[in-house]
């Protein structure tokens, strides 16, 4: 266990098995569903313009899970990777990714 990780506590619910609503929580969702949009005060939230969503990324801060695994690959293909500087090991997973999404768009452009 990393040493960031000793200090952490982790709680996670399952959300198969939620405790029951108290019924001060019922009342609540109660209220708010039966409130009409136009009784949300959106004040605090301006409308987004064409402006803001020039700039937008999609996946800016998505991570992606990784997972550790042994792999055999020929020993030049590992030397050329290498070769190419630090980080040989994310250059790997952009060139599987980058030919896993060029697969799965040509094989959308056949359906």
């Amino acid at each position: 266990m990393k040493k960031k990780d000793a200090d952490t506590v982790r709680f996670q619910l399952d959300p198969d098995n939620l405790p029951p609503l108290t019924e001060a929580q019922q009342a609540e969702l109660d209220a708010l569903q039966a409130m009409p949009d136009s009784g949300i005060d959106y004040s605090d939230s301006p409308a987004l313009t064409e402006d803001f969503w020039r700039n937008g990324q999609r996946g800016r801060f998505y991570k992606p899970i990784k997972q550790q695994v042994t792999a055999r690959l020929d020993a030049d293909v590992l030397a050329w990777l290498k070769s190419q500087g630090k980080g040989y090991q994310a250059r790997m997973n952009a060139i599987l990714r980058r030919e896993m999404l060029a697969t799965a768009r040509r094989q959308e452009k056949r359906r």
